[in-house]
Parts: structure tokens; C-alpha cells; sequence
């Protein structure tokens, strides 16, 4: 099934860090995040990819065209001659579509619309969030629930603190995990009708609160391993986890 992946973003929130290189170029370890993203839904048996390019999209496509197996395969090295003992991207498809540098996602996702055209389904996700999420589970119960897309939620990952108050009282610290809310991971599942409530210039978020609205939405709850990487603190926790081979990313699912 193909995955369409969002690729465009200016990364505001990791400013320090992608003013010189886009988001999805950002490392995990010794390869971007971008990498990491579209290992997990090969590592699922979904290799065919639709890149929505954006800002610093002439980066992303030169990573893939410079790409060196050998820096995350084994590999034998024969009287000069490289034998890889396995390798990553040899059976990936990527198509490479510049969709504009201030698009937002809603019509970046509008410009490949012929691309998955017939498709009775498909997989749209951004380029920046680590799942151990088993895509192929989470595509049969959407396939049972008979809706037209597909959102996993999850609880709140971070570290702050609601303040239950009332009147000049305040009661009590809440962590913001513990509070009983649900945030959009991303990890979408469409089909092509989601194209029906999209317009030019739309805005996603309101193209999905305007189907959630009209019940045709299937939730995916999940409190497996997520997590974004909006800030340089996130990135250095990813880091930590991959330097100490804590990769449930990474981990084809049973």
C-alpha cells in the first residue's frame, strides 16, 4: 500500500537545528528521521513512497540519490570490492513531488492525488514521529470499521502540568499525561473520498475536524512507543535510545 509522507515543514520548533537542513533530514542516530519513518512501514511490507516535498526538498532527494547501504548494513569488503550482507532502500519506490514551500499540508496532499489514484487505500503520515505502531493491524480494524479515514491518538507524551483552578483557587497540578486527553499522532489510513473535503490552499486540520464531525473518521488509540521530534529535547532522547540499541521503531512487528 503506498504511504504518502509529508516532507515540507520548516521545523520551527527545532529552529537551532533545522535553519540548516529540513526537518525530515534531522538525525536519529546515523541516518535522518525521515529514514527511521519509512524503515518502520517497510519493515511492515508497505515500500512503495510518495515524498511531499517542500523546504529543503533538494536535500532530501540528494540523500537518496548519494545513498551509502553501508553506513546501517553489514557488508563484506572483497579485494576493494563491496558485498552487502544485507541492505535498506533497494526495494523502496520514491516518488519525489515538490509541492511547494509554504503549501499546507492539506493541498500538499491535494498535488498528489493523481499518484494513488485507484488506490483503494492509503497510508499518509508526517515525516518526523517514531511508532512502534503495527500498520497492518491498525489497517484491518479501520478496513472493519467501514469509515473513510483513519487517525491513531495518542495520551499526551509530555512532561507538563494542567493546573486544576476555580475562582482565585488553585487546587491541583494534573500531568498533562494523566488528564484523560488524546492528541493526533498522525499515522492516517485514507481513502480517495478524504479528497472531497479537500480544496486548494485547505487547511488539514480542518479538512479532518470537518470528517470527524461527519462520523466518517476511525480513532486508533494507542499507548504503545510514540514519539514526535518537535524539539531538540526530543531529538536528544531519540538519540539516547538509539546509541543504547532501544529502538522499537526498528523492531519488525510479530
Amino acid at each position: 500500500m503506498k504511504v504518502i509522507l509529508f516532507c515540507g515543514g520548516l521545523g520551527m520548533r527545532l529552529r537551532d537545528y533545522s535553519e540548516e537542513v529540513p526537518k525530515p533530514m534531522v538525525p536519529v542516530g546515523n541516518r535522518p528521521v525521515l529514514w527511521h519513518v519509512m524503515k518502520n512501514y517497510a519493515m511492515a511490507g508497505h515500500t512503495d513512497f510518495i515524498l511531499c516535498l517542500g523546504h529543503g526538498g533538494e536535500s532530501i532527494k540528494r540523500f537518496f540519490l548519494d545513498y551509502e547501504e553501508g553506513e546501517s548494513n553489514d557488508f563484506i569488503l572483497d579485494h576493494g570490492e563491496k558485498v552487502m550482507l544485507s541492505s535498506d532502500i533497494d526495494k523502496w519506490t520514491i516518488t519525489f513531488v515538490d509541492t511547494g514551500i509554504l503549501t499546507d499540508l492539506g493541498d500538499r496532499l491535494l498535488k498528489v492525488r493523481g499518484l494513488v489514484e485507484g488506490e483503494d487505500r492509503f497510508f499518509v503520515n508526517y515525516a518526523d514521529g517514531l511508532s512502534d505502531l503495527d500498520h497492518n493491524a491498525y489497517l484491518d480494524r479501520f478496513v472493519a470499521s467501514g469509515k473513510q479515514g483513519a487517525v491513531t491518538v495518542v495520551p499526551p507524551p509530555q512532561s507538563y502540568h494542567l493546573v486544576d483552578w476555580s475562582g482565585s483557587q488553585a487546587n491541583a497540578l494534573v500531568p498533562l499525561a494523566d488528564s484523560g486527553m488524546w492528541i493526533n499522532a498522525g499515522f492516517f489510513i485514507f481513502t480517495a473520498s478524504v479528497f472531497d473535503h479537500l480544496e486548494e490552499d485547505s487547511d488539514f486540520a480542518v479538512a479532518l475536524d470537518t470528517m470527524m464531525r461527519a462520523g466518517v473518521m476511525f480513532a486508533n488509540p494507542y499507548e504503545g512507543f510514540w514519539m514526535p521530534m518537535d524539539t531538540f529535547k526530543e531529538k536528544q532522547h531519540l538519540d539516547a535510545m538509539f546509541a543504547a540499541g532501544d529502538t522499537p521503531w526498528l523492531t519488525p512487528p510479530s
